[in-house]
């Protein structure tokens, strides 16, 4: 199903990213003052998005404000876009990423870098959002928004500007990327490690805190709702460690980092192999596991000096 309930007034819509299931999930939370939208996606799965909304009877200019976890592409690259449909719309982002969504030139040129040719049909256009239309964020914020409170928590680890948002009402925290991909019923908790900012240390703080305020259950981008919150933690921050070591050694290899890269994702598939029904393994493969040893490989070069 593209919308499925999370908890009370929240429902999970499946944005159908490229055209298939379980890529990239968007969260609506119907306030008694307004609805919240949490990581709306990309440009380029904007019609999935309002297809969703649809289905709930609720369109863009019901949407009063927008929830960024961060600003990667594929969570927030279409806030432009629905800023421009609804001029009064609020987006509220961690200060850190602010000024991206104001002027998207270094994050895009970014992204041509690791996309290249490619990088418009994954993503499509990031329209810059209006400064005035900006709420930054620094964490310890309580929000009220739409009708709900929502506590703001910094959360850098996985990003430098992350922020993960728990609503008060239904205990659900919409973790972003610092919860990790996972497609449930499996219980394997896949790490997101990207470059630029990749950071263990503050990943497991930021961990350690999430576990502190016992969420009811966690909201994952890729892919909805965990509802055994803690012990996804546990084993997301123990996977983690998994693959920062594996990634510390094959530097100590006398191979390119081509070849590092590509035995450490093979390593990961035969992973997901043995940890994962058939079914889901797809979903689980579908991620740039290269990408998350370069995002290693640069943290532990950077503390090496």
């Amino acid at each position: 199903m593209q919308v499925t309930s999370v908890a009370a007034g929240t429902h999970a819509i499946d944005t159908l990213y490229l055209g298939r299931q379980l890529g990239i999930a968007a969260c609506v939370i119907e306030g008694t003052d307004g609805v919240l939208l949490v990581d709306p996606g990309p440009a380029s799965s904007l019609a999935g998005l309002r297809a969703g909304l649809a289905g709930l009877g609720i369109g863009v200019r019901d949407v009063t404000d927008l929830l960024l976890t961060h600003i990667h592409l594929d969570h927030a690259g279409a806030t432009g876009t629905l800023v421009a449909e609804r001029p009064d719309l609020r987006v509220h982002v961690h200060a850190r990423g602010a000024v991206h969504l104001a002027d998207p030139t270094r994050l895009l040129d970014s992204a041509l870098r690791i996309y290249g040719a490619e990088l418009d049909r994954l993503f499509g256009a990031m329209v810059p959002v209006p400064r005035d239309r900006i709420r930054p964020l620094a964490g310890g914020e309580r929000l009220r928004v739409a009708g709900r409170t929502v506590h703001v928590t910094d959360a850098p680890g996985h990003a430098s500007h992350h922020v993960v948002y728990l609503d008060e009402v239904t205990g659900t925290a919409f973790v972003g990327d610092t919860g990790g991909e996972r497609f449930a019923p499996a219980e394997y908790v896949l790490p997101v490690t990207p470059p630029p900012d990749i950071d263990v240390e503050a990943w497991h703080a930021t961990l350690a805190k999430l576990r502190e305020q016992r969420p009811e259950r966690l909201f994952l981008t890729h892919f909805g709702a965990a509802h055994d919150a803690i012990a996804h933690l546990d084993r997301l921050g123990a996977e983690l460690d998994v693959w920062a070591e594996r990634v510390r050694v094959s530097l100590e290899e006398g191979v390119d980092d081509a070849a590092r890269a590509g035995a450490f994702a093979e390593r990961v598939r035969e992973d997901i192999r043995a940890r994962v029904p058939a079914a889901l393994q797809p979903h689980y493969m579908a991620g740039g596991l290269t990408d998350s040893w370069h995002g290693l490989a640069r943290y532990w070069r950077k503390r090496a000096g």
